[in-house]
């Protein structure tokens, strides 16, 4: 089993001062991380340097609002998948299956952690051999498409056949943390969700 912390969206300082600081224990207590996927949109460089010091093997993209030399995409390999990191800017609109889809395809990639849309989602893609999955903002800020504009992220076990993601969530206003699992089976040509 490979543990994968998920997170994306900060836009800290442009639109947001901190990780609120609940989310920011979750994270702190798990260091450090097998792997850590931060799908774009950090924009400072203290938040870079944060999220290279949370885990063994991490992986940041450039979102469209990041202006620091960071790779547009990322692959790698874990349980046997091939995942695919991709901010998901040029999808219109955003969060759009079928560009995520085609993403996915380029990259060869089993799943994709994606970004842009602040807002998380689990889908399979237009292939249903591709996951793709969606942290939303770290944050909560308000995106270029709206957004949930609930700060929130996710940890995600996965075995040689099924992915546990336990997303957190907090509150508008940051007064309280929820967290719900969901549990998806890869029977060899598709997700179950």
């Amino acid at each position: 089993m490979v543990e994968i912390l998920l997170i994306g969206d900060t836009h800290i300082p442009d639109r947001a001062d901190e990780v609120p600081p609940r989310l920011l224990e979750v994270i702190e207590n798990g260091k450090p991380w097998e792997i850590v996927v931060f799908t774009g949109d950090l924009v400072g460089r203290d938040v870079h340097r944060w999220v290279l010091g949370l885990g063994k093997r991490v992986y940041i993209v450039r979102g469209n609002m990041d202006y620091l030399p960071l790779p547009k995409k990322a692959v790698f390999e874990a349980e046997g998948y091939r995942i695919g990191v991709h901010h998901g800017d040029g999808v219109y609109p955003r969060g759009d299956t079928r560009g995520l889809t085609r993403i996915a395809e380029e990259m060869n990639a089993d799943i994709l952690f994606t970004g842009h849309t602040h807002s998380p989602f689990i889908k399979r893609g237009l292939k249903p051999s591709i996951l793709l999955v969606n942290p939303g903002s770290l944050t909560g800020v308000w995106g270029g498409g709206g957004g949930s504009m609930k700060p929130s992220m996710m940890i995600i076990e996965l075995t040689s056949n099924t992915l546990k993601i336990i997303h957190y969530e907090m509150d508008s206003g940051w007064r309280r943390l929820s967290s719900y699992e969901k549990k998806l089976v890869f029977n060899g040509k598709e997700w179950i969700i």
